[in-house]
């Protein structure tokens, strides 16, 4: 390994790069990680000197708190390379604001935007090797924070590590998607963590998506936790709605998270002189709207699939297969934002930001 000091990031290089053995061609979702990540300490409550190593496991003792009261933060980004083998971030500020917005609701230091965006920024140098170019084609990044502090007494930690991690990734599709709307579970509810990315609220989808799954569903539409009468979120994505030729999301609150992917939606629509609402939706509206045939579409929003259509939803155990539709918005607005996210068409909005 060779060690270097740039811009007080101390960087380890790894002796040697398993590229050679990836078969980007056949990549599986955030699988394969690349080369190299990156590590900051808070320890003495400051910050410690940031490093890029090799990637590797690591250790940690039987009592850290991360494993006993849970104390787990992550984003999720891409990074993408244009024809001109330049490397971009998409709306990167956005993912920061977030990422510490989950920090302080979660009792943890927030991170210096020196340590996050030069670390990122560094680390996508160094691996950027690993991003290919092509449509659909990006590097998945992994922003994620954990409480390192040791015992068992609940209390929040003294101590947190801070990493990213890179995986590179092709074009995500999910298939036909059925979904099943919840009417006893809830992801989120009021006064709770339900706008952080807190690694919990993915923990607890997975026993009511697996009862899903065994009814032949693929993903879960959360309700309110109070009524279970207005619709929320998608899976792990945010939700939208065609009825008739106006496209309906919900308004981000302390149970639906601010999603990067679905405000940019929100924006792009809107440029083209598509009708959006963001106002609660009901369940009544949805079951009604595909009744009387004006319920033409149905997509989740967020940073792995982009768009996820959605084919047909369940609720009191009546299935409602939406139209097929030739020319959908969600098709529409997915092309859109990746001819941005790829530097195809122009960026009229500031989003990109260029490595």
């Amino acid at each position: 390994m060779s060690t270097t000091q740039t811009n007080k990031i101390e960087t380890i290089k790894a002796s040697s790069t398993k590229i050679n053995e990836v078969d980007f061609s056949n990549l599986s979702f955030g699988s394969v990680f690349t080369d190299h990540l990156f590590e900051c300490d808070y320890k003495n409550g400051e910050w410690q000197k940031p490093v890029i190593k090799p990637y590797a496991p690591f250790l940690l003792d039987p009592s850290t708190r991360v494993f006993h009261y849970g104390q787990a933060i992550f984003e999720g980004m891409k990074a993408y390379k244009d024809e001109n083998d330049d490397v971009w971030l998409f709306r990167p500020d956005e993912n920061y604001k977030r990422f510490n917005t989950s920090a302080v609701r979660m009792a943890m230091p927030e991170v210096p935007e020196d340590i996050f965006m030069s670390g990122l920024n560094q680390l996508l140098q160094l691996d950027e090797a690993w991003i290919k170019k092509g449509k659909g084609n990006a590097m998945y990044i992994r922003p994620f924070m954990i409480a390192t502090g040791t015992g068992v007494i609940a209390n929040p930690s003294d101590n947190y590590k801070f990493m990213i991690i890179l995986s590179p990734v092709s074009s995500y599709y999910s298939g036909e998607v059925k979904v099943l709307i919840a009417e006893h579970y809830s992801r989120a509810a009021n006064g709770g963590i339900g706008a952080a990315k807190a690694a919990g609220n993915y923990a607890a989808q997975f026993y009511p998506t697996n009862l899903a799954n065994k009814e032949g569903f693929q993903q879960v539409i959360w309700t309110d936790d109070a009524t279970h009468t207005k619709l929320e979120e998608a899976g792990t994505m945010n939700v939208f709605f065609r009825i008739n030729d106006t496209l309906l999301t919900a308004p981000v609150s302390e149970r639906i998270l601010d999603g990067v992917t679905r405000k940019t939606l929100i924006d792009l629509a809107k440029s083209i002189g598509i009708q959006v609402e963001v106002r609660s939706v009901l369940v009544s509206e949805l079951v009604e709207a595909a009744k009387n045939g004006s319920l033409k579409e149905i997509f989740g929003a967020g940073t792995a699939a982009v768009v996820s259509v959605i084919s047909g939803f369940s609720y009191q155990d009546v299935y409602y297969e939406l139209p097929k539709i030739e020319f959908t918005m969600a098709l529409q607005l997915k092309t859109k934002l990746e001819n941005i996210q790829n530097k195809l068409e122009e960026d009229n909005f500031g989003w990109t930001v260029k490595i």
